[in-house]
């Protein structure tokens, strides 16, 4: 009964803070200019983050509402798929909270059927203090290189 009751808690959480970041994001973002970078090939782009941006879920919240964003600093194409290296920029880099920003964009932009891999620089690594770099190491599901 405990677990039943955890489980629809959470539930509603996640819901909650999912149609909270959909309306954040609208606040900042074109909906319309949104849907066609989502509907147009990865490959026709010179500058990806504008589509990457608009492939990302609830975390895109966190990016826009706490002045950060992403950097492409290295793109891999083999069959079509895409690899890449991010960088976080702005205000990510200070944030107690990119661990989680930072596996939320994997997790977003891994779900994208063009995109392969998704890694992170490791310079990113520096940016964190001592907790939040094993903290991300042990636990965050991501790759740095």
């Amino acid at each position: 009964m405990d677990e039943d009751l955890i489980e629809r808690y959470r539930l509603e959480a996640a819901a909650a803070m999912k149609v909270e970041a959909e309306k954040r994001v609208a606040e900042v973002s074109n909906p319309e200019e949104d849907e066609i970078l989502r509907n147009t090939s990865l490959h026709e782009f010179e500058d990806l983050v504008p589509a990457l941006l608009a492939r990302l879920g609830p975390v895109r919240a966190a990016l826009d509402g706490h002045g950060g964003g992403i950097k492409v600093t290295k793109k891999e194409v083999d069959d079509e798929q895409i690899s890449l290296v991010l960088d976080l920029t702005g205000a990510c880099l200070s944030c107690g909270a990119a661990p989680g920003t930072l596996q939320g964009v994997k997790e977003d932009l891994e779900n994208d059927n063009q995109i392969s891999k998704v890694s992170f620089c490791s310079s990113l690594l520096d940016t964190f203090d001592e907790l939040g770099r094993e903290f991300i190491l042990a636990h965050g599901k991501v790759d740095f290189v």
